[in-house]
């Protein structure tokens, strides 16, 4: 068998050499019959022959009013609370007396898992308000959310309870309201610490 005739190479820094043969760069501006010259391939004006980056926003619709700002701005509070859309706008799912009476017996207990269980709710995250629409002949113990005012009625009216997760807050009270019971016993420890005043 002929010895191997491929001659060798010493493998130093000096001697190496990438796999695949590198694009050679690309000379630009060197001429018209280069054929990347006057323009240099980028076209006639415009903003991608300009330099700098070519990335457009999310928004951007071709020059054209985006859609956000085409919209409706909305005037007066923008707080959480009051935002009439939104993403910071918390909103209920409402729930009927006559879902109540229909799904549950006598004496069940209606809580935010018996209501997806029953299907009247999809999960677990949103807020339930309970509304009076519709007449309730059973008794249940409701905890919700919230109550529309002819919805508790109904429901103590059955013999039932509604019992409220959170207090609804009032948009026109400004700070933060004081439970019943936190301000009856501050109104005592005031009391308790006023000087007596002897009977003449």
């Amino acid at each position: 068998m002929a010895p191997d005739s491929t001659p060798t190479t010493e493998l130093n820094l000096h001697t190496l050499q990438p796999a695949q043969p590198r694009t050679a760069r690309k000379r630009v501006g060197r001429g018209l019959g280069s054929g990347k010259g006057r323009y240099s391939g980028r076209g006639i004006k415009g903003q991608k022959s300009r330099a700098g980056s070519h990335k457009l926003s999310a928004g951007f619709e071709g020059g054209q009013m985006p859609i956000d700002m085409r919209m409706p701005k909305q005037r007066g509070n923008t707080s959480a609370d009051a935002m009439p859309i939104g993403p910071f706008r918390t909103y209920s799912q409402p729930v009927n007396l006559r879902d109540l009476e229909r799904l549950f017996e006598n004496g069940d207990t209606v809580n935010i898992e018996s209501l997806v269980a029953k299907g009247l709710l999809k999960n677990t995250k949103a807020d339930v308000k309970i509304l009076g629409s519709g007449e309730l002949t059973k008794k249940l113990a409701v905890t919700a959310h919230a109550f529309s005012a002819s919805a508790r009625d109904k429901i103590t009216a059955a013999g039932g309870s509604a019992t409220a997760l959170k207090e609804p807050k009032d948009p026109r009270k400004k700070g933060k309201a004081k439970s019943k019971p936190v301000a009856e016993a501050e109104s005592k420890a005031t009391s308790d610490d006023a000087p007596a005043t002897e009977d003449s």
